[in-house]
């Protein structure tokens, strides 16, 4: 039985005519099965129209495809041709730009769709933020120019002027983000879907010419996405000035505030100075310095914390009204309203006192909020996204600080003129813990003086709110209040529970302030690293006689920031502090050989 078995397993196979095989039967019938619906399939194939043959990618097209090292090195490399070939040269040394986009409304919005003004031929330049293509021999570029102006560029094969390079020549390698000159006239297109409408088409520049001033070198980030990361804008700022108009006209509002305050000063009659960074004592506010050294003269230095001893001096020597606008460095901690460098207006006044500058202050700051909004009402969102309404009209509110804390801690304050005792520092500490303040060493009376203004007086403060009257150990240089013991002619401005000025009746009485240095001498023995020092500079100037006086700080970085609705001082300055960043290994390239190019990254979203 077993040498008949291989001959009935033979005879129950069947032969598969199409490759010879012999297989069983419900195989053979699978195969047949499949070759019908092949046959089928071939049969529809045939009878379909031809395929139309596959498009050519362009170049452009593709690079979007890379990611932003690759990029990188393409783009270079073709740029370095580019320089060693001058056909053309990517980086020209001039380009005469004789037209300001900003006027192009306003002179040539009367233009219906599809006229032009071909009378006048325009230069314009700007940077490339959007490239279309509309078949090969139509382009448009969506650039901005003249400080952000945002206009549409109509690339036409045609348009080409007598003696240009070709149509092509001139734009196969532009890119977006590259910086181009447009030679061409005024027009309004005018597209058949808008006419359709009944609507106009789109004020442009019609090109003759355009020509490369200078390429970008990286992708920028995308349209969508945006450039968004906080910290790669802060290190980045070119980057988030290109991508992010907010941001632009942020800095721009700054310009136009700085402009005001240096306009009303001027026309007030104040001459503008400009006194030392560096200085032997840091003195002029209650702050920790900047130290440095001089090599030359094997001195050691601070840089300033404030220009008010300078420019109380050049009061003395006969200037009736002097400002300084500048940079002021602070060793102190930086958070979302400090950083170590800032800038401040400060100026003093002869014959004037802490009243004047209170007015003074109110027609400055309220007539500066009229002339950037039209009205006198702003809004301030907080990082919490609590969001304020604040009036800045005139008259604003006054708060007397003594009364104040006496009132929000049940307590009776001693009198004025016994606040710099122990027994009162001692005190202090008591009616800290009972309201549940903390004031971090040293608790001097002073820091805790201030703690307690902080918590129950500034925290009211949203609409612009004046503090006055502070106690003289918390304020060195300012003058004795008239009828009150122990206290001084000053105020301190707040809006939005922050301080943005601070101003006082100087103090001129040369005896007086010596002994108000040697408190602060005192104050700074016992630790406290911002405690002024004893300037004996200044002190001999007061004895030549300092004439009645009112001294004056405004704090503009915090008055951007309210007026631009920023709650971090970072947006308000174009070059904040950073730490480093953490250094990065180089990416190495596909092939697993380093670049020939140097490569640097762009992290976007």
């Amino acid at each position: 039985m077993a040498d008949q078995a291989p001959t009935e397993q033979v005879a129950n196979l069947h032969l598969d005519e199409v490759t010879g095989e012999r297989v069983s039967k419900s195989e053979l019938k699978k195969r047949q099965k499949q070759r019908e619906r092949d046959a089928k399939k071939q049969e529809k194939a045939a009878a379909a129209p031809p395929k139309p043959a596959a498009k050519k990618t362009n170049a452009e097209a593709d690079e979007k495809e890379l990611t932003p090292n690759q990029y990188f090195e393409i783009r270079s490399r073709a740029i370095s041709k580019l320089i060693e070939t001058k056909d053309p040269y990517p980086y020209p040394h001039k380009f005469h730009r004789d037209y300001d986009l900003n006027n192009l409304v306003k002179e040539y919005g009367h233009l219906k769709s599809g006229e032009s003004d071909k009378s006048r031929t325009l230069r314009v330049a700007g940077r490339i933020y959007n490239k279309r293509a509309s078949g090969s021999k139509l382009l448009f570029y969506d650039i901005r120019g003249n400080n952000g102006v945002k206009v549409q560029v109509m690339c036409q094969a045609q348009e080409v002027r007598e003696g240009a390079p070709s149509f092509e020549k001139q734009h196969d390698h532009i890119r977006r983000g590259d910086i181009i000159g447009i030679i061409g006239y005024a027009g309004r297109t005018a597209p058949k879907t808008k006419i359709e409408k009944g609507e106009e088409g789109e004020l442009s520049i019609f090109a003759t010419e355009v020509i490369l001033l200078s390429p970008c070198l990286h992708q920028l980030p995308d349209e969508y996405y945006g450039f968004k990361d906080q910290e790669q804008r802060y290190r980045k700022r070119y980057l988030d000035l290109i991508m992010n108009p907010k941001t632009a006209h942020t800095y721009r509002t700054r310009t136009k505030i700085i402009k005001y305050i240096r306009s009303y000063l001027d026309n007030a009659g104040f001459e503008e100075v400009e006194t030392p960074i560096l200085n032997q004592i840091a003195g002029g506010a209650t702050a920790k310095p900047f130290e440095s050294h001089l090599n030359d003269y094997n001195m050691d230095v601070f840089l300033r914390i404030a220009p008010e001893l300078p420019l109380k001096m050049l009061i003395v020597g006969e200037y009736d009204k002097v400002y300084e606008i500048g940079r002021l460095f602070r060793n102190e901690g930086a958070d979302l309203t400090h950083n170590p460098e800032f800038t401040t207006c400060e100026f003093y006044e002869a014959y004037a006192d802490f009243n004047d500058l209170m007015h003074r202050t109110e027609e400055l700051v309220s007539g500066l909020v009229k002339q950037l909004t039209g009205g006198y009402t702003t809004t301030f969102t907080t990082q919490h996204g609590e969001t304020y309404t604040v009036n800045w009209e005139a008259p604003w509110r006054r708060v007397e600080m003594i009364p104040a804390l006496e009132e929000a801690t049940g307590e009776k304050f001693p009198p004025g003129d016994q606040l710099h005792t122990d027994e009162t520092r001692e005190w202090l500490k008591g009616v800290l813990k009972k309201v549940n303040v903390v004031c971090p060493e040293p608790q001097t009376t002073a820091r805790m003086l201030d703690r307690l203004t902080g918590e129950f007086i500034e925290e009211t403060a949203v609409n612009p709110t004046f503090i006055t009257e502070h106690p003289k150990i918390m304020s060195p240089l300012a003058k004795d209040h008239r009828s009150k013991p122990g206290l001084t002619e000053r105020f301190e401005a707040f809006v939005c529970k922050k301080e943005i000025a601070n101003a006082y009746t100087e103090l001129n009485q040369p005896f007086e302030q010596r002994l108000r240095f040697e408190e602060q001498a005192r104050q700074k023995a016992q630790g406290d690293d911002e405690a002024q020092m004893i300037d004996e500079t200044f002190l001999n100037a007061l004895e030549y006689g300092l004439p009645p006086t009112a001294g004056w700080g405004l704090g503009i970085d915090r008055l951007v920031m309210f007026l631009t609705n920023n709650y971090s001082i970072k947006e308000v300055l174009l070059f904040p502090f950073m730490n480093p960043e953490p250094k990065k290994e180089k990416p190495l390239h596909d092939g697993g050989e380093e670049p020939q190019v140097h490569i640097e990254e762009i992290p976007h979203k």
